[in-house]
């Protein structure tokens, strides 16, 4: 059974789920830096715009009843490649051991003052 996850502490789209649990696992779609208490990005640089976007992440996996502790894999685009280091240093601080696995990859949309879009995808059971 496929269900749809939305939560107002998150950005969100009329084009895409913030997120859809099937089976136990939660598909979370890539979501940006943007603070959805102001309607901006969170600020200009990697580490502001990172610690943002996972907070978003943290937000719509909560919705689904999971947490950072059930994520199996993080997808990372970056717009800029040269802020991977810059990435990483706010990362670290969510995973600080046993870190799921992880991808990263060159964001091919332009979308003004963004840096960067995480996905996940988590397991929270049946």
């Amino acid at each position: 059974m496929r269900e749809v996850i939305s939560t107002p502490a998150a950005p969100g789209s009329p084009f895409y789920s913030q997120a859809v649990k099937a089976g136990g696992f939660v598909y979370i779609s890539g979501l940006v830096g943007v603070d959805v208490t102001t309607g901006t990005v969170a600020g200009s640089t990697i580490q502001e715009q990172t610690r943002q976007a996972l907070t978003n992440c943290e937000s719509v996996l909560a919705r689904a009843g999971g947490t950072l502790d059930d994520v199996l894999e993080v997808g990372i685009l970056l717009v800029d490649p040269d802020d991977f280091a810059g990435m990483n240093e706010e990362y670290a601080r969510w995973f600080p051991q046993n870190p799921p696995a992880r991808y990263a990859a060159k964001l091919g949309a332009v979308l003004p003052g963004v840096l960067i879009s995480v996905r996940m995808t988590a397991y929270v059971g049946v």
